[in-house]
């Protein structure tokens, strides 16, 4: 009998432990965002976060019609990034955060280019079941610029599927994220340590 209730025991503490790691995976997974009746608040502390490239579509590269003509700023969080260079997936509750800078001197000691100007927006991009099972990927898309580019909204409502996931689902590199045009993201796939930067030969291998 006192073995029945010593394995009964070990198992009730076990099942106690598988039940504090759901939990905690859940709190992990919603850290860096909070959402309430549907509304993003908006993240602060990203510029803290994994950094993780800025593409560029400028006017001039476009007939002066880019789509996106500034800078992208692109931040993961720390949680998605530990997973990403372990698994190569992005985990339920990652979200990239996009500061949208406008293109400002095209002149530098450097030569000429295309060089950050002034923040204009801010956008959130986030990856949830719990919260948007229906959606493709589980993905789901905020904007909290207002229309005059001059003030940041305090909360956002996703954007309507069809306004994002289009071009996601047909030209995204992994699991709707454009990793193609961020290096970082690129070769840190399940690289562990090497993408930490400094351990990798890689571009010694490409010579």
């Amino acid at each position: 009998m006192l073995k029945s209730k010593t394995i009964l025991s070990a198992a009730s503490k076990a099942m106690f432990g598988l039940i504090l790691a759901v939990v905690a995976a859940s709190a992990v997974a919603e850290e860096y965002f909070t959402i309430t009746d549907g509304l993003l608040e908006r993240p602060t502390g990203y510029r803290e976060w994994v950094y993780v490239g800025t593409p560029v579509t400028p006017n001039d590269l476009n007939d002066g019609k880019a789509a996106f003509p500034e800078h992208h700023n692109v931040y993961i969080d720390p949680e998605s990034w530990a997973h990403w260079k372990k698994a190569g997936e992005f985990r339920e509750g990652t979200i990239l955060m996009k500061e949208l800078v406008n293109v400002g001197s095209k002149t530098a000691v450097s030569g000429n280019g295309y060089f950050q100007g002034d923040f204009i927006g801010l956008e959130a991009t986030i990856k949830s079941k719990k919260h948007f099972p229906d959606e493709p990927g589980n993905w789901a898309y905020y904007s909290f610029s207002t229309p005059e580019h001059k003030t940041l909204t305090t909360e956002a409502r996703a954007f309507p599927a069809a306004a994002c996931n289009g071009c996601h689902a047909g030209a995204a590199a992994d699991d709707f994220v454009f990793t193609q045009y961020y290096p970082v993201l690129r070769e840190g796939k399940a690289a562990g340590e090497d993408a930490t930067g400094g351990k990798s030969d890689l571009l010694a291998s490409r010579k």
